[in-house]
């Protein structure tokens, strides 16, 4: 295991975190309850993980299979890999702010 991806094997949620990565996969829309933007990307250190963005809060990201992205936004473990969410402002404050970063603009 590499040192960067050791903390995707903890089951430590809601650490706010900073990720680089390679978009993999496009997946569709999750429309249950707020709507949410899904895609896996990969990170430096052969970690996959999936990216969960509310597209009721925040523009959708006109994303591509080998795009690279800066994320930031809370991890909560899985058994896959884990899942990054709260890409956006917090509309009531519990949040730290996140945002990803595609092409030059700050989707936040």
């Amino acid at each position: 295991m590499s040192k960067s991806s050791w903390r995707y094997h903890i089951k430590d949620d809601s650490t706010i975190i900073e990720e680089v990565g390679v978009v993999i996969k496009t997946l569709t829309d999750d429309l249950e309850g707020d709507q949410h933007q899904r895609f896996i990307i990969n990170l430096n250190c052969d970690q996959t993980i999936l990216i969960v963005h509310n597209i009721d809060l925040v523009d959708r990201i006109p994303l591509h299979e080998g795009d690279l992205v800066e994320v930031c936004g809370v991890y909560e473990y899985n058994d896959r890999g884990g899942l990054i969410h709260w890409t956006h402002r917090d509309p009531v404050g519990n949040h730290k702010p996140g945002w990803i970063k595609h092409a030059g603009k700050l989707y936040h």
